[in-house]
C-alpha cells in the first residue's frame, strides 16, 4: 500500500510538472468548440448535458432540485463548481490569515485594483447595453479574472517577472473572486424557501460550533458541507455559495500547536540509532517497535498541517485537472452556425468583450494609479508603470468565473436567453484571448530582458 501511494504521488507530481492547468483548460475549451460545430458530434454534445443524474438512497436523490433530478450540466455548474468555490474560499481564508491579504500594507493595492477591475467593466457593459433589462442581466460577466489563466500567462516569462508583480496579480485575482462570490450570492438567487434556508443556517451553526470545539476532522466538514450544499440548492440561494461558507468554517489552526508535534517528532527520531557513513546503503529490518515509532512520526507530521491547508492542497489537482476542464468542456461549446462576427460588435458580445479587454485594464490601472499618487499605497518592488500596466491587461482574462456568471445570467430564458448566452460566451472567449495575447506582447516589451 505505501508503495502504491508513493507511485501515485510520483505520477501526479510528474503530470503537474509537465502539463500546466492552463494548457489543460485550453485543450478542453478547444474540444468543446470542435464538438459543438461538427455535424456528426454536435447533437451528441448538446444532448449529453441534458441527461438526468441520480445519486440516490431509497427515494432520496442528492442531485435533485424541487423534487426533480438535475441534469448533468446542472450537476457540473451547481455541484462541481461548489467544490471549485470551496477551493477558492480556502485560498481566500488563507490569504486573509497569513497571506497577501493579511495586513493593510499587503492588501490595499490588490484590493483597490480589484475594485476598479469590477466597477469599470460593469460601467462599460452598461454603456454599451443601456436600458435593456434582458441584456443587462449580464452586467457582472466581465468582472472576473481567471486565476489559472492569468498566472499561466505570467509564468511564461518566468524569472523576468518581479516577485511583487506575481504577488499583486495573485492577490488581485483572489480579491476579485471574493467580489464575484458576493455578486452571485446577492443577485443570482431565486425565490427563497424559508424551511431549507433555516436548515442551511443549522448546518452552518453546527460547523461553527465544531470549529470552536476544536474538531479537526476534514470528513466531518465534508459531510456537513454536502448537507449544506443540498439545503442551499433547495433554499433558493445559489448552491455554489455553500462551498465558500464551508471553507470559512474549516479550521486553520492546529489542535495542540506546532511545537507539540515538533517535539513529538524529535523524541521519536532520537529513538533510532545514528548510522555510520558506510552503513547508509544497508537495508535494515525494522522491528515492530520501530514501525510503531515511524507511524507516530508520520501521524505527528500530518497533524502539523492544518485542515484548511491540507484540504486546499488536496483539492488543487482535482480542481485544476478535472473540475475546471470539465466545466469548460460543458460550457465553452458555442454553435457558430448562424452566428456572425457582427455579434462581437454589438449587444452582449461586444459588452462582455469590451468589459474584459478595456474595462478590466482601465479599472485596475486607474484605481491603482490614483491610490499610488494619493500616497495610500506604493507600486510593487522592482516594478515600473509600464510592466504594471502590462499585468493589468492580463486581468482581462476572465474565463472560468465569467462563463459561470454568463450561464447564471441568461440560462432558463428560452430561445432568446440561449442566443444571448452564446453571444456572452463568445465575448468571454474572444475577450480573454485578446487580453492574453496583448498582455504577452506588452510583458515581453516591458519586462527586464534576460541577461
Amino acid at each position: 500500500m505505501p508503495q502504491t501511494k508513493s507511485t501515485n504521488y510520483s505520477f501526479l507530481s510528474k503530470f503537474k510538472k509537465h502539463v500546466s492547468a492552463s494548457s489543460v483548460l485550453i485543450l478542453f475549451t478547444v474540444l468543446a468548440l470542435i464538438c459543438a460545430n461538427i455535424p456528426m458530434v454536435k447533437d451528441w454534445y448538446f444532448s449529453l448535458w441534458q441527461n438526468k443524474v441520480h445519486f440516490s438512497v431509497g427515494e432520496f436523490n442528492l442531485f435533485s432540485h424541487g423534487g426533480h433530478a438535475m441534469s448533468l450540466g446542472e450537476v457540473i455548474n451547481d455541484f462541481l463548481m461548489a467544490i471549485f468555490f470551496l477551493s477558492v474560499g480556502l485560498e481566500i481564508k488563507r490569504e486573509i490569515m497569513v497571506g497577501e491579504l493579511s495586513s493593510r500594507e499587503k492588501a490595499m493595492l490588490p484590493i483597490i485594483g480589484a475594485c476598479g477591475g469590477m466597477i469599470v467593466p460593469v460601467l462599460v457593459f452598461f454603456l454599451i447595453c443601456p436600458g435593456d433589462p434582458a441584456l443587462q442581466r449580464g452586467l457582472a460577466i466581465p468582472m472576473a479574472t481567471d486565476i489559472a489563466f492569468s498566472l499561466g500567462v505570467l509564468s511564461v516569462f518566468s524569472s523576468r517577472v518581479p516577485l511583487g508583480l506575481k504577488v499583486f496579480l495573485a492577490a488581485l485575482a483572489v480579491a476579485d473572486d471574493l467580489g464575484g462570490i458576493l455578486v452571485i450570492a446577492l443577485f443570482y438567487s431565486s425565490e427563497i424557501n424559508i424551511t431549507f434556508l433555516l436548515l442551511s443556517a443549522v448546518c452552518i451553526a453546527v460547523m461553527i460550533i465544531a470549529n470552536r470545539l476544536k474538531c479537526r476532522s476534514k470528513a466531518f466538514y465534508v459531510i456537513f458541507g454536502l448537507v449544506l450544499w443540498y439545503m442551499m440548492l433547495n433554499s433558493g440561494i445559489h448552491a455554489t455559495i455553500a462551498g465558500v461558507i464551508v471553507a470559512f468554517c474549516i479550521p486553520a489552526t492546529l489542535k495542540k500547536g506546532t511545537g507539540h508535534y515538533l517535539e513529538r517528532i524529535r523524541e521519536n527520531v532520537s529513538k533510532f540509532p545514528v548510522i555510520d557513513v558506510d552503513e547508509r546503503h544497508n537495508t535494515i529490518v525494522l522491528s515492530n517497535e520501530d514501525i510503531h515509532t515511524l507511524k507516530s512520526i508520520e501521524s505527528a507530521a500530518d497533524k502539523m498541517i492544518s485542515p484548511l491547508q491540507d484540504l486546499e492542497d488536496n483539492l488543487h489537482f482535482l480542481i485544476n485537472y478535472l473540475v475546471i476542464p470539465l466545466f469548460a468542456f460543458a460550457n465553452a461549446g458555442i454553435a457558430l452556425e448562424g452566428m456572425s462576427l457582427s455579434s462581437l460588435f454589438s449587444g452582449v458580445g461586444l459588452s462582455v468583450m469590451a468589459g474584459l479587454v478595456i474595462g478590466k485594464f482601465a479599472g485596475v490601472l486607474s484605481f491603482s494609479w490614483l491610490a499610488v499618487k494619493a500616497g495610500i499605497v506604493s507600486l510593487p518592488k522592482n516594478t515600473t508603470w509600464k510592466s504594471f500596466a502590462s499585468v493589468c491587461v492580463i486581468c482581462g482574462i476572465g474565463f472560468t468565473v465569467s462563463m459561470f456568471i454568463a450561464d447564471l445570467s441568461y440560462s432558463g430564458l428560452g430561445a432568446e436567453g440561449a442566443a444571448l448566452l452564446d453571444q456572452a460566451k463568445l465575448g468571454v472567449l474572444v475577450g480573454s484571448v485578446l487580453s492574453a495575447v496583448a498582455g504577452c506582447i506588452l510583458l515581453n516589451l516591458t519586462l527586464p530582458k534576460v541577461k
